[in-house]
């Protein structure tokens, strides 16, 4: 591995000399200049780990004009300054300008090796955040959620338009259906997108622990309170704080939140100092809270509050187009990830997830396709490999076909009766043209089949009266 390589900016040639063999002797890579003019000649040619800056430098720049200039390059430059006897009050200045510390002269050798260590290794740690704030941005992307409907492309459009502002939004939507997903794109789409995403489940904490976890406590607010904590509002200043389950909160907190959102602070537990805190708040759940507002089981003036832009995650029926895009993405996932090979789904193994009703939504496709990869193994998913709800129908369900509904409207009175007709051809071929049995299929008297069979000659050409079956037993 490439030693790491720290800029040494110092005008007196002793120092630099003595700087650089001991840097050498630990394994690091320095470079020696003189002056501001040097310095930045050399940091615009390389990139340094570290940079050691006297702050009194000969020419038109010290030492501060310097860490600033090199600051304008590389934004994230780990910079330490070097202080003489009377400028300790400078270092102090620079600290508050970025440097990351500063060392007195004359210093000593292990001194300066260790305050080089710690340097080094926040910058490291720099690093690896940016990588992982990244990352994370790349995966959190809208167009990385899945779907091309007409449901979801309202969705991306909702998400794009509330990401760059810092309103509160309200998700609403069934379990399994992504809310989580939408609320942590919105925050890594958005301004906060480097401070933090502090989640918080309220149906998942006791009621008698939830003001704690929300707003901190002081010590000796209650037994077991030895220490003083911070809660997630307190966490989550200056980036998001995500409130999943919102409808579960108790109505005694709610007040509390109210005030919150009203006046972006609270006390802690025990305590009586009013925190001030800038969040943006997400909130997200799976009940229908104007039906528990008119319950009383949620306040309607903290509804108003947190419905400033309500967003819609679509259950997974209402999206069926995308089942085949969700599906295959999930397959490929886990085949990756389980080093398994099945071969796709076969198209009538595709036919029964399409008819099936997903009361658990995108994430029990999702399990179901992890299941599925992990016992195939190899070769395509056929019906026979899927559970038997999958394919057995439920006693009085009827799976009607997917409709494209185009953007002008339908004649519904039209619709209605193709579809009866079709109803009637399908029942009078079971029943073989035997209108007593067409018309038990149909749960209808058979005077009143008869009469449908006469306005809207439904026979199929296969039953009518003219063939060899029976008509008119």
């Amino acid at each position: 591995m490439a030693a790491e390589r720290i800029l040494i900016v110092d005008d007196t040639p002793a120092v630099q000399s003595a700087l650089t063999v001991v840097l050498k002797h630990a394994g690091y890579d320095p470079l020696a200049v003189g002056d501001g003019a040097e310095a930045l000649r050399a940091v615009k040619s390389t990139t340094y780990h570290l940079h050691l800056i006297d702050l009194c430098l000969p020419g038109g720049m010290d030492g501060l004009e310097l860490l600033q200039a090199i600051r304008k390059i590389n934004s994230q430059a780990v910079c330490i300054v070097l202080s003489g006897y009377g400028t300790v009050e400078l270092a102090v200045k620079a600290m508050k300008q970025g440097a990351f510390d500063f060392i007195s002269k004359p210093f000593e050798q292990d001194a300066v090796l260790a305050l080089v260590k710690t340097a080094l290794e926040f910058s490291r740690l720099k690093q690896e955040n940016l990588i992982l704030q990244k990352t994370v941005r790349e995966k959190f992307r809208p167009d990385n959620i899945i779907g091309d409907s007409q449901a979801m492309r309202h969705l991306y459009h909702m998400i794009d338009k509330v990401a760059d502002n810092d309103s509160t939004v309200l998700i609403q939507g069934e379990s399994g259906t992504g809310k989580e997903m939408v609320a942590k794109t919105i925050h890594y789409n958005s301004p906060r997108r480097d401070r933090p995403l502090i989640p918080i489940n309220c149906a998942a904490i006791p009621e008698a622990l939830l003001e704690s976890e929300l707003f901190g406590h002081e010590k000796g607010a209650f037994t077991g309170a030895s220490s003083s904590r911070i809660g997630r509002f307190e966490a989550a200043h200056g980036g998001t704080i995500f409130l999943d389950e919102i409808g579960e909160m108790p109505l005694a907190l709610q007040v509390k939140l109210l005030r919150v959102i009203q006046e972006r602070e609270f006390e802690r537990v025990g305590g009586n100092r009013s925190i001030q805190v800038d969040v943006r708040i997400i909130a997200a759940t799976n009940q229908d809270l104007e039906q528990a507002v008119e319950e009383k089981r949620f306040r309607k003036d903290l509804f108003y509050r947190l419905n400033v832009i309500p967003i819609l995650t679509p259950a997974l029926r209402d999206r069926r187009e995308d089942i085949p895009l969700l599906a295959n993405y999930f397959l490929n996932k886990f085949n990756e990830k389980t080093q398994q090979s099945v071969e796709g789904i076969a198209e009538e193994a595709m036919r029964c997830l399409l008819a099936y009703p997903w009361p658990g939504n995108v994430r029990e496709l999702e399990n179901l396709m992890e299941r599925l990869v992990i016992l195939k193994k190899n070769g395509p998913i056929t019906p026979a490999d899927l559970p038997e709800k999958f394919l057995s129908k439920q006693e009085g369900s009827l799976s009607l076909p997917l409709f494209d509904f185009p953007d002008q409207g339908i004649d519904l009175t039209e619709i209605v009766h193709r579809f009866e007709e079709h109803l009637i051809q399908q029942a009078m071929i079971k029943a073989n043209g035997i209108k007593n049995q067409a018309a038990q299929l149909l749960h209808l008297n058979r005077t009143t089949l008869v009469e449908k069979l006469k306005r809207g000659k439904n026979l199929p050409p296969s039953m009518e009266p003219a063939q060899s079956i029976p008509s008119n037993p």
